[in-house]
């Protein structure tokens, strides 16, 4: 059975200390927002307004939450244009650009989840 904690090392990351790799992965992108942004960011660059946009449900504190901390981690690019009004544009930085792949992964594995449990509405189909 694979441990993903290794009692032996400790990551210490913004204060706090994390014995097990996979929570502190976690941490990085687990809240339902922050993997969204990364997977809509995987085809390049967007400008903020339609990244936002882009996500169904989110609201704008939580947009503004999320995307500060994806870039504080170091996993989305901020660029500001000198523009009235500013444009700003966000990236995946090389770092978010490592993730892609698993988030592609867990978007194939809840669709076919989904399908094997038959949890789509009848009268949509999957994509």
């Amino acid at each position: 059975m694979t441990n993903c904690c290794n009692s032996s090392k400790t990551i210490q990351y913004q204060g706090k200390g994390y014995v097990c790799s996979l929570a502190f992965t976690l941490q990085l992108i687990g809240d339902k927002y922050k993997s969204l942004i990364l997977f809509h960011l995987k085809d390049g660059e967007l400008r903020s307004g339609e990244l936002q946009k882009s996500i169904h449900g989110i609201s704008n504190r939580m947009f503004t939450f999320s995307i500060r901390a994806l870039e504080r981690d170091g996993l989305v690019a901020r660029k500001v244009y000198p523009e009235v009004p500013p444009k700003v544009v966000y990236k995946l930085t090389e770092a978010g650009q490592s993730i892609i792949p698993i988030i592609l992964q867990l978007d194939e594995w809840g669709k076919k989840f989904a399908a094997d449990q038959q949890l789509y509405d009848s009268d949509q189909q999957q994509k």
